[in-house]
Formats: structure tokens, C-alpha cells, sequence
């Protein structure tokens, strides 16, 4: 573990670690790795997710990240009240997940295992493979209102007054 800070602390998290029995492994702040149906055959697999079942939330937008180039960063920020579930759908890349005091790098690297981020955490995707696409289904329609993008205020408003 790495500290950043007299109350801050870093460490870092394998998707690649057995989830529970239910597919699901708990990290930092209501984060969790899912392990999603995967059904394998010779000619190529095939994996899935239903909202509701796999997720905590309806799936009402999805959208993909792409070209960003290798080892680079992006989307530094936070929801209000927006879920997210993140999936490498090819490649790999890093996903570090901030509650204020804590952060944690999880890294994803299989098309069947994601991440659920809760609304409230900050997130960055980073460290991203050559050619990597970085699925995400989010619970809510696009809106600029739900984004936290200043980390100090985040910060403080975890911290409380």
C-alpha cells in the first residue's frame, strides 16, 4: 500500500481475483468486480449482461471509449447520481476509483469482467493498452449536471464541512 497523504491511501486490485460465489468481489467504496456469464465454445465465446441481473441498474445509455493512445488517461470525474458498470471489450486499461481518502487501481484485462462504480466515487481510466475499447453502460442519460469534474471540491465534499 502506498500512501499519498497523512489520510490518503493507494492500492492496487486484480480483476483477475476469484469473485465470490455470486461473481462479484467488493472493494473500495461500494465498488465491485463482476464476473459475467461466460460461455466458452472452440469457434469463440460469448458473454453477456442483463440490467437488473448482472448490474444494479437499468442499462439506459452505453458508451465506448476507443483510439485513446497507449499508456495515456481520460475521464477523470465523478457522478452525482449516475451507476456505471466499465468493461474492457478489448484490450486492457486501469481503472482507479477514489472515495476521497482511499483510491484503488483495478485492472481490467477480460471482456468478461467489469467494474460497478456507484455514483459518488471519483474515476479515471488510464494505462490504456494500443487498440483497447472500453465499454460503459451507464444507468441514466447523458447529463452535464451529474458530472463532478474538480477533484478539490469532491474532496471537500466528501470530507463533509
Amino acid at each position: 500500500m502506498e500512501t499519498l497523504g497523512p489520510e490518503r491511501s493507494t492500492s492496487r486490485v486484480s480483476a483477475a481475483s476469484t469473485p465470490a460465489a455470486d461473481g462479484q468481489l467488493c472493494i473500495l467504496a461500494g465498488c465491485r468486480i463482476v464476473q459475467l456469464p461466460r460461455i466458452e465454445d472452440a469457434r469463440g465465446n460469448l458473454s453477456f449482461i442483463e440490467g437488473s441481473l448482472h448490474i444494479p441498474f437499468q442499462i439506459r445509455r452505453v458508451y465506448w471509449v476507443y483510439d485513446v493512445p497507449g499508456g495515456a488517461a481520460r475521464d477523470g470525474h465523478a457522478y452525482r447520481t449516475l451507476e456505471e458498470f466499465i468493461i474492457a471489450a478489448s484490450g486492457s486499461f486501469d481503472v482507479a476509483i477514489d472515495d476521497g481518502r482511499h483510491e484503488q487501481v483495478v485492472q481490467l484485462n477480460r471482456s468478461y469482467v467489469g467494474i460497478y462504480v456507484p455514483p459518488g466515487v471519483w474515476r479515471t481510466l488510464e494505462n490504456f493498452s494500443s487498440n483497447s475499447v472500453a465499454l460503459i453502460l451507464a444507468s441514466q442519460a447523458y447529463s452535464e449536471g451529474d458530472y463532478v469534474r474538480d477533484y478539490p471540491q469532491f474532496v471537500r465534499n466528501r470530507k463533509g464541512p
